[in-house]
């Protein structure tokens, strides 16, 4: 017989609604747990990087109080000590409330509070209250929106800033590898005049450097932290000292520069800041999904596509055709950009349920956010050194079509008129022949002049010289 068998699994909690089971070895307790059982609406739990993020907001308030002469410097050590131990990636699995919860994110708040507390009291042999010591002045309502500037802030600089950097990079060594190639453009996916492939791909590596100069512009709006404001605004139950004093030990343990609010009540009613910074991040997808088809199209084929370039071969690409490889980077780039894009449609509807003094919609929004900056950094990467660095050229299919290309004949307008031009040129394509055999037939210029005038290389500089 198992002598263990009716031995109990939980332990009972209190708060101020009463008694609560808890699981015996959880580090949560009441709280947190009422929260795990009114929620269950999905399978997605609060973001690493938030959870981190509520970490360190409870050891700098922690360390601020305890300057500030507020708190024993013994239970400060103990909260600070315990806050690290989940920076550092420990105990992330005592954070289980579903994303979709109280719409102020109180209940992750409250469960950062209280695992701390219990680790800090376990350290401490002395009882460290959630409430009055990990969240001395502090209010969910201020907390969770400083948690999701924190953390995007943190992700923003350490992952997708060097991800875009590394994206452009690639594209102007890529550049200077191929950059004389001339090959026909396209408008309205139809022949157009000439390009080399320098220019068409200093339009992707533009396209990334100014997302990237948008979204540090609009980084600089979420720096300055909600921390202070407490309840509504007002900083009620925190020193007039806490939010300047907060903001300054951050910025030293981060070595980013965080500052506290001009108007708190701007940061806890609404979330503009990261609806600007969403709307940046879209404008960064639509980059990634242009550059990403752009490769695809060019990518065609191989016989019966446009056949321009090749990507590198990572997969077969069918289950039924053998032989076929699909070009799966920049279509996996694609779905994650329009993933980000309907990221920032569900955090502009969030954006806007700030209801008088408090934004309602808080944890999905810091999901949201936090999932586009990721799935940029990550595609940004991918499409660098699995597509960019590593296609080839297919110089034959390009010298090919450039030359039997009828729109060639528009360097020939200011010569020979538009019409005579038109004419030419849909006799060109009728017989399928280069549009400089039916101009030097068609008109009085020698083939010499026609040479110079039709030549591919020199109509990609513009002009009429």
């Amino acid at each position: 017989m198992n002598q263990h068998k009716d031995k109990p699994q939980f332990r009972i909690e209190q708060d101020s609604m009463g008694e609560v089971k808890v699981p015996l070895n959880a580090l949560y307790q009441a709280q947190t747990q009422r929260a795990i059982d009114n929620f269950h609406l999905s399978q997605y739990t609060m973001p690493t990087a938030f959870i981190i993020a509520l970490a360190l907001i409870k050891q700098t308030a922690a360390t601020t109080n305890a300057q500030l002469g507020l708190i024993d410097n013994d239970i400060a050590d103990a909260i600070h000590d315990a806050a690290q131990l989940i920076i550092d990636g420990k105990h992330l699995d005592q954070f289980p409330i579903d994303l979709f919860q109280t719409g102020s994110g109180t209940s992750s708040n409250m469960n950062a509070n209280e695992v701390i507390a219990t680790l800090a009291s376990k350290t401490l042999a002395k009882d460290v209250k959630p409430n009055d010591h990990v969240n001395m002045g502090q209010s969910s309502n201020d907390v969770i929106p400083s948690a999701i500037q924190i953390s995007v802030t943190m992700t923003v600089k350490s992952q997708l800033i060097p991800a875009l950097t590394h994206l452009a990079e690639t594209l102007a060594a890529k550049r200077a590898e191929i950059g004389n190639v001339v090959k026909t453009g396209r408008t309205h996916l139809m022949d157009a005049m000439p390009v080399t492939l320098n220019q068409e791909l200093s339009a992707w590596q533009f396209q990334i450097e100014q997302a990237q100069a948008g979204i540090e512009q609009t980084l600089n709006l979420v720096k300055a932290l909600a921390q202070g404001g407490t309840a509504v605004g007002t900083g009620i139950n925190a020193d007039s000292r806490f939010a300047a004093k907060f903001a300054k030990n951050l910025s030293d343990v981060t070595q980013i520069n965080f500052t506290s609010s001009d108007n708190f009540f701007y940061n806890l009613s609404c979330q503009d800041a990261i609806v600007a910074l969403s709307g940046q991040l879209k404008t960064a997808a639509v980059a990634l999904m242009k550059i990403s088809n752009d490769l695809r199209w060019m990518n065609s084929g191989p016989l019966a596509g446009l056949g321009e370039i090749e990507l590198q071969s990572l997969q077969p690409g069918s289950s039924i055709m053998p032989g076929k490889v699909n070009p799966v980077i920049p279509e996996a780039a694609a779905m994650a950009a329009a993933q980000v894009i309907g990221n920032d449609t569900t955090i502009t509807v969030a954006g806007q349920s700030g209801n008088f003094q408090l934004n309602v919609m808080l944890p999905i929004i810091a999901h949201n956010i936090l999932e586009s900056i990721e799935l940029i950094a990550n595609s940004a990467t991918a499409l660098a050194d699995k597509a960019i660095k590593t296609f080839t050229v297919r110089q034959n299919n390009l010298d090919i079509a450039l030359a039997k290309n009828p729109i060639l004949v528009t360097a020939l307008n200011p010569v020979i008129g538009y019409l005579k031009a038109a004419e030419i040129a849909k006799k060109a394509y009728q017989e399928g022949v280069a549009i400089i055999d039916i101009a030097e037939r068609e008109t009085d210029l020698d083939r010499e002049t026609l040479e110079r005038l039709l030549n591919p290389a020199k109509l990609t500089k513009g002009g009429l010289d």
